[in-house]
This record gives structure tokens, sequence and C-alpha cells, in this order.
């Protein structure tokens, strides 16, 4: 492609790749072998392994790809706007996946245990079911439940302080003060991890110490769901802020082109609002 093409073209297209393909494949192994693991397939964890590697090599090379083609000033205006749009649509439908677990929430508190309690003795659940929230649990497996100000107020604190550093990184980087972008975004990393830190010794005391488990009834399923899928995408959010970090330690990103540190920081800002929802409704309340 001569200059003058470079300097007219609306849209950059890259060369056909084999990596929308073997990343297809390698997630239908991955699905496949869960599905096969839960169902007590022993051969089910080797298939989904089989299908989660090259699913990494995918995504480490395909990004690779996007960061040299965005080094090497592809990326314009329209390219932008692609990336833009594609990052929003894909919050939107974060947003609709936490809406529907906190959907399923809502109907079991408000609408199934009620119901449930209202029935005769002989369809409840089981013996001595009452509407009550949190349920107790079934005979032989009582629970108590999380201190929402305990390691569930920590951790909000440091989500919400995570907010502030991760703006206060955009802020240096908008006005091209590296130290202080370094500085802010490797705190928000280490407020990340220190969040899944707490929430990993949650999750152990609450099955050694507290009887609190998947098995405990419907309060046990649904506060692992939520709380669990929670900690999967602050544990996505903390690599690709690692990955940034990384990035802007190697000299990368300009005041005026930086929508890679920008898609994180709304993807973390994301985080942020559902782990509040997530303090007050399933914690708190």
């Amino acid at each position: 492609m001569d200059a003058t093409a470079v300097a007219t073209r609306r849209y950059f297209v890259p060369q056909p790749s084999p990596y929308p393909v073997l990343l297809s494949f390698s997630l239908m192994l991955l699905a496949i072998g869960l599905g096969l693991d839960v169902n007590g397939v022993t051969t089910g964890r080797w298939i989904a392994g089989a299908g989660a590697l090259p699913a990494l090599y995918v995504l480490v090379a395909w990004f690779g790809n996007v960061i040299k083609e965005s080094r090497m000033g592809r990326y314009r205006t329209w390219e932008d706007r692609s990336f833009r749009l594609g990052m929003l649509w894909f919050i939107v439908s974060e947003v609709v996946l936490f809406a529907t677990f906190f959907g399923v929430l809502f109907y079991e508190r408000v609408i199934s245990v009620p119901w449930l309690a209202s029935l005769d003795a002989a369809y409840t659940p089981w013996a001595g079911f009452t509407a009550q929230w949190p349920t107790a649990g079934p005979a032989g497996k009582a629970f108590e439940v999380i201190n929402p100000w305990g390691i569930p107020a920590m951790n909000t604190m440091l989500l919400v302080s995570s907010g502030i550093t991760v703006t206060l990184a955009h802020e240096a980087l908008m006005h091209n003060q590296r130290k202080k972008l370094i500085g802010f975004l490797a705190a928000t990393v280490l407020l990340g991890v220190v969040f899944l830190a707490l929430q990993f010794h949650e999750f152990y005391e609450a099955y050694t110490k507290l009887g609190l488990t998947l098995g405990s009834g419907v309060y046990g399923a649904t506060f692992f769901m939520l709380t669990g899928l929670h900690g999967f995408h602050v544990t996505v959010g903390a690599v690709m802020l690692t990955v940034i970090l990384m990035r802007c330690l190697a000299g990368h990103f300009e005041p005026k082109h930086h929508f890679a540190f920008e898609g994180v920081s709304w993807y973390w800002h994301f985080v942020d609002v559902v782990w509040l929802l997530l303090f007050v409704f399933v914690y708190w309340l």
C-alpha cells in the first residue's frame, strides 16, 4: 500500500487470520470438557485443558497483533470508534449477565421463598422451612452468614480506592505525567490483588468454619454464584490492568491516543459498581 492510499483510506483491513477459527474450536472443547467434568466424566478436565491452552495462546497472540498494529499507526478515527463501540457493547452484555443473577436473587427472596413457606409442610423443601432470608440450610447443613462489616467492608474500600487510583492514572496519562501514571496504575493492580486475596480467604472461612457452601440451600448457591462470578471479573480486570501497566512501563500510549487504557478503566469501573450492589444486596440486606 503506497503513501497516498494510507493517507486516504477509511478503515484498516488486516490480513486473513486463523485466530477466530482456532479460538472458536478451543472454546468449544473447553465447554464440552467442563460439561463432562461436572457430570463426573474423568476425561472432561483433560478435554477442557486441551481447549483452554490454545484459547490462552490465541488471546495472547491476537491481542499482541492488535498492539503491534496500533503502535504502527494503522488505527485511526474509524478503528478507534469501532473499538469503543465494541467495548461498550461488551460491557452492556456484562450488565445484562449480572442483572440476570440479581433478578434470580430478587425472585428467590421476594417470591419463591415466601411462596414455598406458605405451602403445606409436606410440600416444603425440608422440615421447618420458613420464609426467612438467609434461608436455613437443609437438615444437618446449618450455616452462618458472613459479617458484612468485616472482609466485605474492607473489600468495598479497596475497590472504591482502586476506582480512584485508576482515574488518577488516566488523568496523569492525559497530562503525559508518566511517573504518576505508573504509580497510580501499580496501586490499582495492587488493590485488586489484595481484594482477590481477601475474597479467597473469605471463601475458605465460609467453607471450613461457617458451613456456608454451594450446598447450603438457595442462599449458599446464589451467594457463591454472584460473588464468585464477580471475583472472576476482578481477576480478568487485574490481568488486563497488569498488561496495561507493562505497556506503560514500555512507553506505550500517548495523551490523545490510548483507547486500550480507557477500555480497561471502563471495565474496572463496571466491576466496582457491581461490587457495591453485591455488598448492599448480598452481604448487608
